[in-house]
């Protein structure tokens, strides 16, 4: 295990030292890329996410989503989810990433949930938001329609599904703590929830400027150029190219998908909206693992999700 963490340890430093080195030596190149992952975040990312991430977190911290969990006890017991699972989800829904992962990692800290029930609500509290689904990449990207109405239904049919299917099998505790209502002290929660949202939000831009400038040395350097040749086949060179963008940084990968065009733009879109790519499961992976989550569990039920979105736009996209 210890060879395993050096060995990839190791394979980090490496990536890093080369990203670097490449920034120095081509920095006219790279510092104009690093600056449009900063306005793609200014204006795609940020507006859809930060009122959502204040408004959950303070809805959170006023205990509403415990007492709106209430009548929703039966359903959970038959889904076989926490308590909290419904409203939740449901937060998640309308906020986007990373706010789900950042909900659970709340409840986490406050000794609300245990380990086993994060788990099973860590892959349900992964969703796009509506605001970026809809507007930036189903508008933006694909010039309106119903295209961003078609990649947010199934995303959060994907979720759904494999996570319940989840759930369902994994069993729940036959007599789980009940929750109690957190109450207000020192009068800091407005404070700290916009505290907690603008710092979530400003961990995200830096996510996404760094892996939007990371894939942009990926396609430089054709590091992807292999995974790319295989796909095109079937997906068409710009197609594929624009996935592989994707797999490191989503938006600029639904961008790139969606200016391929083709019978596959769509439902490569919806991949990269429910997979996330490496910004924003690095994001979400940021607070799941403070809560016990398993990095190689996450991405690989990620992925999963991503493929049966893939699957849905496939079938029922056009």
């Amino acid at each position: 295990m210890n060879v395993k963490k050096n060995l990839l340890k190791i394979a980090a430093c490496a990536v890093l030292l080369f990203f670097g080195g490449v920034l120095i030596i081509f920095p006219d190149r790279y510092l104009s890329v690093c600056f449009n992952g900063l306005c793609l975040w200014a204006e795609s990312v940020l507006p859809s996410l930060f009122p959502f991430m204040i408004i959950t977190l303070l809805l959170i911290k006023l205990g509403a989503a415990q007492i709106a969990a209430k009548p929703f006890n039966r359903l959970s017991a038959k889904l076989k989810l926490p308590n909290v699972g419904v409203p939740l989800f449901l937060m998640s829904v309308f906020s986007g990433y990373p706010a789900g992962s950042r909900i659970l990692y709340e409840y986490c800290e406050q000794g609300l949930i245990d380990r086993s029930e994060a788990k099973k609500l860590a892959p349900l509290l992964s969703t796009c938001g509506p605001l970026f689904a809809l507007g930036t990449v189903g508008a933006r990207a694909f010039g309106g329609g119903n295209a961003g109405v078609k990649l947010l239904c199934a995303c959060l049919i994907s979720v759904l599904t494999t996570s319940l299917i989840y759930c369902f099998f994994s069993g729940r505790k036959q007599a789980p703590p009940p929750l109690t209502k957190l109450t207000p002290t020192d009068g800091d929660v407005l404070y700290s929830s916009f505290y907690g949202g603008v710092t979530a939000c400003l961990v995200a831009g830096g996510f996404i400027c760094f892996f939007y400038t990371l894939s942009q040395v990926i396609a430089d350097f054709n590091i992807f150029k292999p995974l790319a040749l295989i796909l095109s086949p079937l997906l068409g060179q710009d197609a594929a190219n624009g996935l592989c963008l994707g797999l490191c940084e989503a938006t600029g990968g639904c961008f790139a998908v969606a200016h391929a065009g083709g019978f596959f733009a769509l439902p490569l879109a919806g991949f990269l909206l429910t997979f996330g790519g490496a910004s924003i499961l690095m994001q979400q992976l940021c607070y799941l693992t403070k809560c016990g989550i398993k990095p190689a569990f996450f991405i690989g039920f990620k992925f999963l999700q991503g493929l049966l979105s893939f699957g849905i736009l496939c079938l029922f996209g056009l």
